[in-house]
């Protein structure tokens, strides 16, 4: 048996694609809900699930992008062809490095702190607490992970997990190779990591990886989540640009311009097929 994913519409002004003219922001009130009301979305979101078929269960995935990284300035410095044929390739420029695993700008975590205000204003709103946190292993993803839900919540929360699939569209870029587990663990000591997490970077080659494969991994998040979290129906994942269209496209929502900071939330059905 597998599963297929598919986006369930009309929650969040986001949900498709004929929105995209219309100018959202990165962290909008009520993330964009079209409701404006928590408690009339959840009601929505249990009688989805008590209703479902045998085989299909639903998901809401709550998708944060990391706040402005070095690389980002640099890619914004030197134009997208530029940055892809040659500055991408090195470390940096002499004026700041980018490579590999790059922190945040002071802008970066500004917008980390704009979603944790955020976060703490849907809070009082009545949002559900996310039953889950994962977060990527890259630098720029785990501060954003600790900013934006730093005093956030009340109640202790679950341990935020990393998980490599949820890094950045990898290869070619310095700045999309991770540090070595130890490195990690040393900086982050309050994650933990999935089982079987490498000690060093396996994925990062001098050949960029295809939006292809970036899907497929998009798909091991989703299959682990929907496989893994039986219990849980709130999933919050900090990622990336690339990953987070990954799951946009495997949802058939298709790609969506989230800027550095941004928040987007889907919901998403699943269903066991032959």
């Amino acid at each position: 048996m597998a599963r297929q994913y598919e986006i369930v519409p009309g929650y969040f002004l986001q949900d498709n694609s004929e929105g995209d003219h219309e100018v959202v922001e990165p962290v909008p009130p009520f993330f964009a809900l079209l409701s404006k009301s928590w408690s009339d979305f959840t009601g929505n979101v249990t009688r989805l699930a008590d209703s479902s078929a045998p085989g299909t269960t639903y998901k809401v995935l709550i998708l944060g992008r990391h706040g402005e990284g070095y690389h980002n300035v640099a890619e914004e410095k030197y134009g997208e062809h530029a940055w892809n044929a040659k500055w991408s390739l090195l470390d940096g420029d002499g004026s700041f490095t980018w490579g590999p695993d790059p922190p945040l700008t002071p802008l970066g975590e500004d917008q980390a702190r704009r979603a944790n205000a955020a976060w703490k204003t849907e809070i009082s709103n009545g949002i559900p607490v996310p039953q889950r946190f994962y977060c990527s292993p890259m630098k720029r993803a785990l501060r954003t992970h600790e900013l934006t839900f730093d005093g956030v919540f009340t109640e202790p929360r679950p341990t935020p997990v990393i998980v490599e699939n949820c890094r950045e569209e990898y290869g070619e870029h310095t700045c999309d190779k991770r540090r070595t587990r130890s490195e990690i663990h040393a900086e982050f000591p309050a994650f933990v990591f999935e089982e079987g997490f490498a000690e060093e970077d396996l994925l990062w080659t001098e050949v960029r990886e295809t939006k292809q494969h970036v899907d497929t991994r998009a798909k091991h998040i989703l299959d682990m989540v929907f496989t893994k979290d039986v219990d849980a129906t709130y999933i919050s994942i900090t990622a990336h640009s690339g990953l987070i269209n990954g799951v946009l496209r495997v949802i058939g929502r298709g790609n969506y311009k989230l800027a550095t900071g941004g928040i987007i939330v889907v919901v998403v059905k699943g269903t066991l097929v032959e």
